[in-house]
């Protein structure tokens, strides 16, 4: 049997990357990458976390998940903008279509990562050429650069791409695992975390080297199971497959904590308005329709959060429907305090291809339509380019959200 040939495509400093690209393309005359800059919470609406930056705000020793108060001590001139889910929606879905034109074989592992099988690929030289075709093909099209890994399985082909970045194609097959791998720091493994590294490190063992050549019947009775996965991966043995992504999504959900405390009802209702435009967005892109909706609020006095779901007769993808029973959600569950946070999440997903509709969806053929020209007008515009009037003099951006849950696009995945 021929030898598995794996890509992991990994965009550099995607939420970054996307952004700046966004910018310009809208007429910026700065590129974000090329100053201190980063996506990041503003402490006065309560999202105080760094969530990517650039390469010169690197160099003030700003780090991913750090406060943006910390992060602006050390860079006074700091640039910050705010996360913006659908722009990396629009982003990571464009990147996805690009690289379905190279293989039909292909996981989305995070919102900028992918894994490519490209098994077909035939002579030594081949695979590089490829590689460095799409990755030319992707900054020439998209405006973003990306870091792509080769090897024989998912495990390394993801450590590879983490050898050269940016713009860079690198290879990490078994028998290179010792010059290339294997000095790295134990930090540098995928899976080994600060509280696992801190009990390899009590072991002698701060090297991925030296974690593939230690005892196993050790590692095993020190870290059990767990000690036994990453004793394989440090050696480079991993043997999933290239699965689909979207056969493992459960469900959708976005959140969003608002930047004042929301005391009426009219309010509450706009922020869920902005919290479904998106939760649709994701449904119609990813070919699902929901039948279990919930809404979840979070008081502002003691953070405490309760929640209310239904189940409905007919599954749906509309923004339209999704936002009428969440209003009606809220409306039962509410109990009048001020609300810190509100979130939409939907659940029973199945396959859009097959519509059973009730006798009372006369709407459903003109809802549909309008949906998916919004869909378009944003996929090819920008998130912002069309927007709901009655956001206009709110104050309350017109999609909002969070970024992490088990969606279809998640941030990172634990699981190969």
């Amino acid at each position: 049997m021929a030898e598995k040939l794996i890509f992991h495509v990994d965009v550099n400093s995607a939420f970054l990357s996307f952004e700046a690209v966004y910018r310009l393309q809208h007429g910026a005359k700065v590129d974000l990458r090329d100053i201190p800059s980063a996506v990041a919470g503003s402490q006065a609406t309560r999202h105080g976390i760094i969530l990517a930056k650039s390469a010169p705000a690197k160099k003030y020793g700003i780090k991913t998940g750090e406060p943006t108060w910390q992060a602006m001590q050390k860079c006074p001139h700091l640039f910050t903008v705010p996360p913006n889910y659908a722009l990396y929606m629009c982003c990571h879905n464009a990147l996805v279509e690009l690289l379905k034109k190279y293989t039909d074989k292909l996981q989305v592992f995070s919102v900028d990562e992918c894994f490519m099988d490209m098994s077909g690929i035939q002579g030594s030289e081949r695979p590089l050429k490829v590689a460095h075709d799409i990755r030319e093909r992707i900054k020439k099209e998209l405006g973003f650069t990306v870091s792509i890994g080769i090897s024989t399985n998912k495990l390394l082909a993801k450590m590879g791409s983490d050898l050269k970045k940016p713009d860079a194609v690198s290879t990490l097959f078994p028998e290179e695992v010792p010059e290339k791998m294997w000095p790295l720091p134990i930090e540098d493994l995928y899976m080994v975390g600060s509280a696992t590294s801190c009990k390899l490190r009590k072991m002698g063992i701060n090297t991925i080297g030296d974690l593939a050549n230690f005892d196993l019947g050790i590692l095993k009775y020190k870290l059990k199971s767990w000690g036994e996965l990453i004793w394989e991966y440090a050696n480079g043995i991993e043997n999933s497959e290239i699965a689909s992504s979207g056969q493992q999504v459960k469900g959708l959900g976005n959140s969003t904590t608002v930047h004042f405390d929301v005391e009426d009802r009219e309010t509450a209702h706009q922020v869920l308005l902005s919290l479904v435009e998106t939760v649709g967005m994701r449904l119609r892109l990813g070919g699902w329709r929901c039948q279990v909706i919930s809404v979840s609020i979070k008081r502002a006095e003691d953070l405490v959060s309760y929640s209310h779901q239904v189940k409905i007769h007919t599954p749906t993808d509309s923004t339209m429907a999704v936002y009428k029973y969440c209003k009606k959600l809220f409306d039962e569950a509410w109990d009048g305090s001020p609300i810190r946070h509100l979130g939409v999440r939907v659940s029973e997903l199945s396959s859009s291809d097959c519509v059973q509709l009730s006798l009372f969806d006369k709407d459903w053929e003109k809802q549909k339509n309008a949906d998916r020209a919004v869909d378009q007008i944003r996929m090819k515009f920008g998130p912002y380019s069309i927007v709901r009037s009655n956001f206009l003099w709110s104050g309350l951006k017109p999609l909002e959200g969070g970024l992490s849950d088990d969606a279809s696009y998640p941030v990172m995945k634990s699981i190969l």
